[in-house]
């Protein structure tokens, strides 16, 4: 379904007060998600679970950050990232946003947790750009290569500032 989605360039503001929870199984199928994850996807609840996290992926976003995002998140360590996600009727909006691992009682790890929240208007602005260069990026790189090259960009951009993706969205406020 996430396929046939057309972006429309429309673009939805969350609200201060919102969060939007979501709650993966290992795989990243859906198995919890709140009003407010539901108000902005567009999706019913029933639509959501069970499918993949990736269905509210909006195409402007690198697979590099969603490689980052895994590598990060498969080894045990909470993941800040700002992401654009697209709405079931193509619009979009950009949140912060913090994944976790959601561990068993018995400390094995049986999915993920997000929270996402909005975002500071400046750092979406910033993003934006560094996104942008990572898709050309990705394009020239083909397909199959593109996450790792778009990852290996940015990690290349951030380390001439001397710092990391998760420092430096941190440094940009939320």
């Amino acid at each position: 379904m996430k396929n046939r989605i057309q972006p429309t360039g429309v673009e939805r503001l969350m609200r201060e007060d919102d969060f939007i929870v979501s709650k993966t199984d290992l795989k990243g199928r859906i198995t919890y998600g709140n009003r407010i994850f539901i108000e902005f996807s567009g999706f019913t609840e029933a639509e959501l679970l069970g499918a993949q996290h990736n269905i509210i992926r909006h195409p402007d976003m690198p697979r590099g950050v969603f490689r980052l995002l895994w590598d990060t998140i498969s080894a045990g360590q909470e993941c800040f990232a700002y992401v654009k996600n697209m709405s079931k009727d193509g619009g979009f909006y950009w949140v912060f946003a913090h994944v976790t691992p959601d561990y068993s009682p018995d400390g094995k790890v049986q999915g993920y947790y997000s929270v996402r929240r909005a975002p500071n208007r400046e750092a979406v602005r910033r993003m934006d750009e560094i996104y942008a260069q990572m898709r050309e990026v990705e394009r020239r790189a083909g397909p199959k290569d593109a996450p790792a090259a778009s990852l290996a960009f940015l990690q290349d951009l951030l380390a001439g500032h001397k710092t990391d993706y998760h420092r430096f969205v941190l440094t940009l406020g939320s």
